[in-house]
């Protein structure tokens, strides 16, 4: 499986540019999945559902499942921060692709989305796993780059420049073990 990180300060567009990454790769024949990193805490279930009963009971794993989809909720005993190698662990093996977004300090490669709007610097600077830049600023960015410098309004070149350089990206966990 091929794993891209998305970094990036809030505000600069990391979601929409994973929101639009996602159908393109899949007409590309790719499978995508996504680790998305939460700042706060966060709940996919609800109050009252049998899930959320037995997750209230005290089970440490929920699994639910239909025809069309499986979630797994997990809780942790104790605060847990889990990194992004551990959460990859935990995927289907059957993936192409996995975008990695909220991981902005791990030891991924990453494409960096950066807007001066947002007013932060840009982290490729100081940030050696940052192997390409989407903007919608190329002219503004405080310092000459080799690395590629992508349009961020134009999600399919993002996407073949993914592909043309996959092999960039192929994920082997047994060197983050």
């Amino acid at each position: 499986m091929h794993v891209i990180g998305i970094a990036g300060f809030s505000g600069s567009g990391k979601t929409t540019l994973v929101e639009r990454l996602i159908p393109l790769l899949k007409a590309a024949g790719q499978r995508v999945s996504v680790v998305k990193h939460a700042h706060h805490s966060f709940n996919i279930d609800h109050e009252g559902k049998d899930t959320w009963r037995h997750r209230a009971a005290g089970a440490f794993e929920v699994v639910v499942a239909s025809s069309n989809r499986l979630a797994l909720m997990r809780e942790f005993e104790q605060p847990a921060s889990l990194t992004v190698h551990q959460l990859l662990a935990e995927l289907h093996n059957g993936v192409d692709w996995v975008i990695v977004e909220g991981f902005k300090n791990s030891d991924l490669h990453k494409l960096e989305v950066w807007r001066p709007a947002t007013g932060q610097a840009p982290r490729y600077v100081d940030d050696p796993f940052i192997v390409a830049i989407a903007t919608d600023a190329p002219g503004q960015l405080p310092q000459a780059t080799a690395r590629p410098v992508l349009d961020l309004n134009q999600p399919q070149d993002v996407v073949d420049w993914l592909l043309a350089n996959a092999d960039r990206f192929d994920y082997r966990a047994e060197v983050y073990a």
